[in-house]
């Protein structure tokens, strides 16, 4: 779900299969009856290269121009090590490509007169509360899809991979402090998305799953696009999610996301999200053909693909000709070659994708990938296919990004030794492993149960993920968890030991040499309840 539109999106938590599998990729057949365009020359070769390149599992793409699906093609495999090619109708997750369902789905509510644009929050979702109660009651529906609450990226961990209802993680937000004054500036927030969503769900009277399976997938024909994982069972073309450190394919499960899907749960395929870009380009009809339904309004769709909120930028040496950067209502912007690009990345589960689309050339582009960690090549297809119909000559976007994820993996790499070295030398831990065992709890994330096993401590984590807590310095342990790939910094657990030698509390933070937008813990504070906890069971979170 991650979605940070100023860099290409590359990194999400999510749990890793036990063995890896060597990279092992190869292009399916091209479809028998498919013309590639002229603006696409050498586009098969140049993708089927750079998936070697990358050490992608597989791919999917599709391009739209003037009302028409011009280029569907898969490459590769559903799964590293076995036969099964991907083609344009194998389903992948799109992670937060889904935020636009979302906002349009809203709009067709707005189009329905039961809802506006600047309506409070709370006016569909009355129990709504955020830190701030003059912010609570400010708030309104662009606000929430326009990514300017004030709160940044930490709170994912409300909702990702625990065992709690919509409901319960849009009451926990009223924990989370913000980032930034309201209104200020962009700030990317999942969770905002979920309560947009909730609140259509709520104008509406009907969940968010059946407004947008009703207003959008069933009228434009996505047969293959689903809003929830359950609705995968029994489905056989689907890409098995993937993570790579570059060298190696892991084979990952699906997390299911239920709790927080308005923002990221959608999954469907390349050719289902042709009809999606058709619809876009089609100014809110399923397409251009004389006698086609309205589906919304076009100064609805108008209005969501309008700059809501400045987003950081421009500052990437490799689009000089790019001088402004938004976010819209629920979809990005930026100028490229003299035209406006709406856009957006989506990253879950091993599987990141993006869509890129130019209204006023009528073009639109959709890649879907089934690896994520080391990979960009998503948003290299997009930009390749864009040169192509933008007559610009063509860039080896893959050749270039490959160097700067390398750059960035360097870098990070550097931030982690530089963590370790400044971390004292010679110091032990204050207290025997059983005195920290215990469950903790904060208001906002639940219970953490920390025990001592055979001579080493283990936390679970609200019931959503398992750690191994590693000696770092005095009473400070380094999280190594078990379920989620090790790439993202450094986690540290604190246990604040007070003057007689009991444990009042505990705190969870990222090293802070990562990247902000990176960072899911700010020195999160879990207050001691229980001194008996011993690894029994994860209990109640």
């Amino acid at each position: 779900m991650r979605e940070n539109v100023r860099r290409t999106e590359r990194k999400s938590f999510t749990p890793m299969a036990a063995l890896g599998v060597l990279l092992q990729v190869s292009a399916s057949a091209p479809l028998p009856a498919q013309r590639t365009p002229a603006p696409l020359a050498g586009f098969d070769a140049y993708v089927e290269h750079a998936v070697r390149d990358w050490g992608i599992a597989g791919v999917s793409v599709a391009v739209v121009k003037d009302d028409s699906v011009v280029y569907a093609r898969g490459f590769g495999v559903r799964m590293a090590g076995k036969p099964d090619r991907v083609d344009e109708n194998t389903v992948f997750a799109i992670g937060s490509n889904t935020k636009l369902f979302t906002a349009v789905a809203a709009g067709m509510l707005v189009d329905d007169g039961r809802m506006r644009w600047d309506d409070p929050a709370t006016k569909f979702l009355p129990g709504f509360q955020l830190y701030d109660p003059w912010v609570t009651r400010e708030i309104t529906v662009r606000d929430l899809l326009s990514h300017r609450s004030g709160l940044g990226r930490r709170g994912d961990m409300i909702a990702y991979g625990a065992p709690r209802s919509r409901a319960e993680v849009l009451r926990r937000v009223r924990y989370l402090t913000p980032n930034s004054s309201f209104r200020s500036e962009f700030g990317y927030q999942n969770l905002m998305v979920l309560a947009a969503g909730e609140a259509a769900a709520a104008a509406a009277d009907i969940s968010w799953d059946r407004l947008v399976q009703d207003r959008i997938l069933r009228p434009l024909g996505m047969r293959s696009s689903y809003t929830s994982l359950g609705e995968l069972a029994g489905v056989a073309n689907v890409a098995t999610p993937h993570f790579s450190d570059g060298v190696h394919l892991t084979p990952r499960p699906y997390r299911d996301i239920d709790n927080i899907a308005p923002a990221g749960s959608i999954t469907s395929s390349a050719a289902d999200m042709a009809r999606w870009l058709r619809f876009l380009l089609a100014n809110g009809r399923a397409n251009r053909r004389p006698g086609t339904r309205r589906l919304l309004d076009s100064a609805t769709l108008r209005e969501i693909e309008s700059p809501q909120t400045i987003t950081p930028g421009p500052d990437d040496p490799l689009s000089p000709s790019t001088h402004f950067r938004a976010y819209g209502l629920g979809v990005a912007m930026y100028d490229y070659l003299g035209v406006k690009v709406l856009w957006h990345t989506g990253g879950i589960d091993g599987m990141l994708s993006e869509i890129a689309f130019v209204p006023e050339k009528r073009l639109g582009i959709v890649v879907l990938t089934n690896t994520d960690g080391h990979n960009a090549l998503f948003s290299a297809i997009a930009r390749r296919a864009l040169d192509g119909y933008l007559g610009t000559p063509p860039r080896d976007w893959s050749a270039m990004l490959l160097a700067r994820m390398k750059q960035d993996e360097s870098a990070l790499e550097a931030a982690k030794r530089d963590a370790e070295q400044r971390r004292p030398e010679h110091t032990t831990a204050t207290l025997p492993l059983d005195a920290y065992a215990g469950r903790y709890t904060s208001p906002m994330y639940g219970d953490v149960i920390v025990a001592s096993q055979d001579g080493r401590l283990v936390a679970h984590l609200w019931g959503a993920f398992v750690v191994d807590l590693e000696h770092w310095a005095g009473d400070t342990y380094r999280a190594r968890w078990r379920d989620r790939p090790d790439t993202l910094g450094i986690t540290l657990v604190t246990f604040d030991v007070d003057p007689v030698g009991r444990v009042p509390s505990l705190h969870i933070r990222d090293d802070v040499a990562l990247p902000a937008e990176l960072r899911f813990f700010d020195d999160d504070a879990f207050t001691r309840v229980d001194d008996r906890a011993r690894l029994t069971g994860p209990g109640r979170h």
